[in-house]
């Protein structure tokens, strides 16, 4: 509020009030705010947000809808899962020390397991919303690509993004549904493969006819195994 020159601050009794007042002479101090929370937020502009504080507020710019959306991502084939033991030995308290030697806990862990996530980039909401552009789409195929690599644990320490499909339309309103670029591509096991336990157990093949020439698609992960 500071930065858009906005004379009022949360912290005050009657805030509330004093923005009614304010938007009575500015119709756009909702989508100042807005912007400039945009502007200087990666992830406000690339998934949104939702601002309590400007809620709270009389503000209409308190939840901003992002162009970014991500689905939950769903394993190919069921998977399953399994308890590791652990014991600590070491103790960290006098108290630990006179009435235990050990702790026992455990953790769970899947031998392998396939995940599909889809995706959505709304080209309208990054133009009419929040300015999400194309350097800001480098950035976040740049995180998705490495969101791994840089993330490691010991229950998690082998989990990688194996393939990256990118569709492109021609049109910022979309050229085909996404269900059907989506169905063609298809994941599945190959011949032989009766439980997988790793990423050349399965076979992942695009139907590019079933794509319409006005879309492109591009794979941005390539493995070969």
């Amino acid at each position: 509020m500071e930065a858009e020159h906005i004379d009022a601050r949360p912290e005050d009794k009657d805030f509330a009030k004093e923005i009614k007042s304010l938007k009575k002479d500015d119709p756009t101090l909702d989508l100042r705010l807005r912007d400039y929370m945009c502007s200087q937020f990666f992830d406000i502009r690339t998934f949104g947000a939702v601002m309590t504080t400007f809620v709270k507020g009389s503000l209409s710019c308190g939840q901003v809808r992002g162009p970014v959306q991500l689905g939950f991502a769903r394993s190919i084939d069921p998977v399953s899962v399994q308890e590791i033991s652990l014991t600590r030995i070491a103790v960290t308290t006098e108290a630990d020390a006179a009435d235990k030697n050990n702790t026992m806990g455990n953790k769970f862990i899947i031998p392998y397991g396939l995940y599909r996530m889809n995706g959505y980039i709304s080209a309208k909401l990054a133009q009419n919303v929040t300015g999400f552009c194309d350097e800001d789409l480098d950035m976040l195929w740049q995180a998705i690509l490495n969101m791994f690599e840089f993330d490691r644990s010991a229950a998690r320490g082998n989990m990688a993004v194996r393939k990256l499909y990118v569709f492109k339309h021609s049109s910022a309103l979309g050229d085909a549904p996404s269900w059907k670029l989506f169905d063609s591509i298809n994941v599945h096991k190959r011949d032989g493969a009766d439980v997988a336990r790793n990423f050349s157990d399965y076979e992942v093949q695009v139907n590019r006819e079933a794509i319409p020439d006005s879309v492109s698609v591009s794979e941005m992960v390539d493995h070969t195994l």
